[in-house]
């Protein structure tokens, strides 16, 4: 079933505003609040920790994994939707410069797909780790605290 544009626009606004407020440090829950825009039965594949399924599992990650990062930021581009398919760009920033001046920073995708009542059932991100880890021995950047780290061999399934 394909939902009207004009609901899957207003759900990526809202999502976008709650983005736009993690960034700025005004979200108590900073990502943990995302959570909201998942179905209970919702699919959450990273690059890093792989499949997540559930709605309680993904928040309890989007909080986890973002632990000794909260100095990163990560605006979005633009958005492009088709039906219930929403792709987002988005970067990462560091919280360190190059000689330049310019930031250390990283590219990404998200996939995520609308399903209806503000909700999304399925996210899939997609950035090179490999790229993250060489700015972060490169910028010389410490987390703010003792990160979590991902799983050794995370479960690389991702079907809808």
């Amino acid at each position: 079933m394909s939902f009207p544009r004009e609901e899957v626009q207003a759900t990526v606004d809202r999502y976008h505003e709650l983005r736009d407020r993690i960034d700025a440090g005004q979200e108590a829950d900073a990502f943990g609040a995302l959570a909201d825009f998942y179905t209970v039965d919702a699919v959450y594949i990273d690059g890093a920790w792989g499949r997540l399924e559930g709605r309680e599992v993904i928040a309890k990650w989007l909080v986890d994994s973002m632990v000794g990062m909260e100095d990163w930021k990560f605006p979005v581009e633009f958005t492009a939707i088709e039906g219930n398919d929403v792709v987002v760009k988005w970067t990462q920033i560091m919280p360190r410069l190059r000689d330049d001046g310019t930031p250390y920073r990283q590219s990404g995708y998200s996939r995520l797909i609308y399903a209806g009542g503000g909700k999304f059932s399925y996210e899939e991100d997609a950035y090179n780790m490999v790229h993250v880890l060489e700015d972060i021995e490169a910028s010389g950047w410490q987390p703010t605290q003792p990160m979590n780290l991902p799983p050794a061999h995370p479960e690389r399934k991702f079907d809808l």
